[in-house]
């Protein structure tokens, strides 16, 4: 027995089988590695000690909402007067709401509907931690005070949703009723942007990230007008993810691509201008 442990040891201390064993030891570390900061690569918040005050004269309210588990959830209302249709903004995953002040003032002004752009738990003025789940019951605590504090229809809630934001604003729009749903430089899931990022880690990463954000499978349930623009040039979440996304989506539906656009780069006049005219042509009753 003693001599077949030995034949045992010295065999897996084989020149030909070392390089096999440094090499998984590496690969298990490196995947080890990044699941473990896996919420600290999804999730980038800014607190309220990075804060930016809302542009001068830009009628933004502080808003206060909680989830359905109690944790404080902090938004900004942004009117628009004489206006009977709103949007809920759902922003990308680095910084805070008030980072964005001046790109709600913008959608506010260029569409001509009321705004609410709210923080997800852990970042901003809001309590708790990121997560999945904390992001879709910020959502849901959004939604619920648009309809039943504004008392606005659902059929003239738009759902906007930037990057991780797209991911947020798919989820809600597969559960609950809205005019469209309007996704930038967002992706199809997050396993999805792992894997593209680290092509060279070939894990099973849909079963091993918690993070999941599936939203190829959710937009094929979503049956309202659905509006999807994307970068050609965005090396973040590639173009190829607002292809697929479009694809598997329901008409009516659009896609405005935006040549040469990284994604971080500013939103082009022709995206408001595309826009606009879809959401018109799509008007929901």
């Amino acid at each position: 027995m003693i001599a077949m442990l030995h034949n045992v040891r010295v065999g897996l201390l084989s020149p030909w089988l070392r390089p096999f064993l440094y090499v998984s030891a590496t690969y298990v570390g490196l995947l080890s590695m990044l699941l473990f900061f896996e919420n600290w690569l999804v999730y980038r918040p800014a607190t309220s000690r990075d804060w930016v005050l809302p542009p001068a004269n830009s009628g933004i309210e502080d808003i206060d909402l909680a989830t359905a588990d109690g944790t404080r959830i902090h938004a900004w209302w942004c009117p628009a007067q004489g206006s009977d249709q709103a949007l809920l903004y759902f922003h990308g995953n680095a910084g805070n709401l008030s980072h964005r002040g001046a790109s709600i003032v913008k959608v506010r002004d260029l569409l001509g509907v009321s705004v609410l752009i709210l923080d997800y738990p852990g970042y901003g003025k809001c309590g708790g931690s990121p997560s999945e789940v904390g992001c879709y019951q910020s959502a849901d605590a959004a939604y619920n005070w648009m309809v039943e504090k504004k008392k606005i229809a659902p059929s003239k809630i738009l759902l906007y949703g930037a990057s991780l934001g797209g991911g947020v604003a798919t989820e809600l729009a597969s559960r609950k009723d809205h005019r469209a749903l309007i996704l930038v430089k967002t992706f199809t899931s997050l396993p999805d942007v792992a894997s593209d990022l680290y092509w060279w880690l070939p894990a099973p990463k849909r079963l091993l990230m918690t993070n999941q954000f599936d939203s190829l499978t959710r937009v094929k349930t979503c049956r309202r007008p659905i509006f999807i623009a994307h970068g050609t040039a965005d090396t973040l979440i590639p173009h190829i993810h607002g292809k697929r996304l479009f694809e598997a989506a329901h008409e009516p539906k659009r896609f405005f691509e935006m040549p040469n656009a990284g994604h971080n780069d500013s939103l082009p006049p022709e995206f408001f201008t595309s826009l606009k005219d879809f959401l018109a042509s799509n008007s929901v009753e």
